[in-house]
């Protein structure tokens, strides 16, 4: 099938005046103030337990360099905490009950050992950020018989309870209790114990679970605590544009991510569900808002499926839009792999490394979003311009940041495609990333490319 676009002589000049305007606001920008180090990062979500036969900090540290080189800056630790005995779920538990913020779990290894980690970490010019659980804590914790006015209790103001969600309905963690944010005493030993982390130990951060269950106040009073401390990075398992004001950097993409899952499932179409989504986010998220994208992560794996399972043979085409389109994209333990089982969430269940396929796939992504800045995190990146499409399955969108311009193209089809499309950039000759071909010459209006069946192209330009 040939798509011919050349003579779309509009849509040229709309294209050329976005990537205009958008230098010369960009150029500015760049002038007034230096990247931030996370500008350009991504980020890395590391399963102890399941990383190695071990499943210990030590176990971990040769492959760090590994991950390093995939181009990996942020790397999150799922939760290192000793997990609760007293309704605890399956033979080891889950991280997320836990029983003391302020100790290790011992199956991981000792202090000395996450500090060897941590150090290894920042050795290799990463970050590490923690799992913070503050919504509720295991049964068995010191504060349920130390201080039980600080868990919320039942209808008849006895008895903890289990977490509830946001409308008041109790949830299925009930190897957990529910703390209660009207305590003052208990916000403060909460932030204690967060801080703790940061001055004993050195961590750039935390990922904070079901964040949307806690007041934003307390984690907008946390980031003032912890920034004098240290400038840490905060994610947060959320979508809320408010947390973003004063607390947070990045929060999950998770209604992006249902979307993705809906297009590989072929319950929605590519091009339009695309559309509509980016004018949602425009609406509802700040320009300077980090949004976390993902195809996997340890609930969708363990829970809702491997990315095999959810997505099939569009799982390379949905990793590749979640990772260019916008925000920051996240690799899970063993995807590089890649991983093909869900892994048991309250056993003891390793990853099968499997001679790391995936890894130069997610490497090429990584390092393209690092490198180019029209790719950068946020308002330091460019923003998605989508183009005219022959069908609905098929996707083309070119992000553009000063002198670098990415051009992604995603075929959903049964078909390949041959394409002639207005060269938004005649300047200089578009590359294929990473490879040799190039698509048009300097000076050329139209450019003529191929998409395989149920593939992706990504070209790049950098002007001078």
């Amino acid at each position: 099938m040939k798509i011919l676009y050349g003579t779309l002589l509009l849509l040229l000049v709309l294209v050329l005046t976005w990537t205009a305007c958008q230098n010369q606001t960009e150029n500015l920008l760049s002038e007034e103030q230096s990247l931030p180090w996370h500008a350009k990062a991504t980020i890395y979500e590391l399963n102890i337990r399941q990383f190695t036969p071990e499943g210990t900090f030590e176990a971990v540290l040769p492959h760090l360099p590994r991950i390093k080189e995939m181009g990996v800056d942020i790397v999150w630790l799922m939760p290192i905490y000793p997990i609760g005995q007293k309704e605890r779920k399956g033979s080891l538990g889950s991280y997320y009950a836990i029983s003391d913020y302020q100790a290790l779990n011992p199956e991981f290894g000792t202090e000395e050992d996450f500090r060897s980690l941590v150090s290894a970490i920042h050795e290799q010019g990463m970050k590490v950020i923690l799992d913070w659980v503050a919504n509720h804590t295991a049964w068995d914790h010191v504060w349920v018989a130390q201080h039980p006015d600080w868990y919320t209790r039942d209808s008849l103001g006895n008895s903890p309870i289990v977490p509830i969600d946001n409308e008041g309905n109790s949830t299925d963690w009930t190897d957990t209790a529910d703390l209660d944010y009207d305590n003052e005493e208990m916000r403060k030993a909460m932030q204690e114990a967060m801080l703790y982390w940061v001055r004993e130990f050195d961590v750039d951060g935390f990922r904070c679970d079901v964040a949307g269950f806690v007041p934003n106040d307390f984690w907008e009073a946390t980031r003032e605590q912890l920034n004098p401390v240290k400038e840490v990075f905060m994610l947060a398992e959320w979508e809320d544009a408010a947390l973003h004001e004063r607390a947070f950097e990045m929060t999950y993409a998770w209604d992006f991510h249902h979307q993705l899952n809906a297009i590989a499932q072929q319950k929605k179409k590519l091009q339009p569900t695309v559309a509509e989504y980016l004018k949602k986010e425009k609406s509802t998220f700040p320009p300077s808002a980090y949004r976390m994208n993902f195809v996997t992560n340890h609930d969708e794996n363990s829970w809702n499926g491997t990315v095999e399972e959810r997505m099939g043979s569009s799982a390379e085409n949905m990793t590749v839009l979640a990772y260019t389109l916008f925000g920051m994209p996240l690799v899970y333990s063993g995807q590089e792999a890649p991983l093909q089982k869900r892994l048991a969430f309250f056993e003891k269940d390793t990853i099968d490394w499997n001679g790391y396929q995936n890894q130069a796939f997610l490497s090429r992504l990584l390092h393209l979003n690092r490198d180019n800045e029209a790719l950068f995190n946020g308002k330091y990146g460019g923003e998605a311009l989508l183009l005219p499409s022959p069908n609905e399955e098929v996707l083309v969108f070119i992000r553009a940041k000063n002198n670098n311009k990415v051009w992604v193209m995603i075929n959903q089809t049964e078909e390949d495609m041959e394409w002639e499309i207005a060269n938004p950039s005649p300047e200089a000759p578009w590359r294929e990333y990473r490879g040799e071909q190039v698509i048009g010459e300097q000076g050329e209006a139209v450019l003529g490319a191929l998409i395989p069946a149920k593939g992706h192209q990504i070209w790049i330009q950098n002007l001078p």
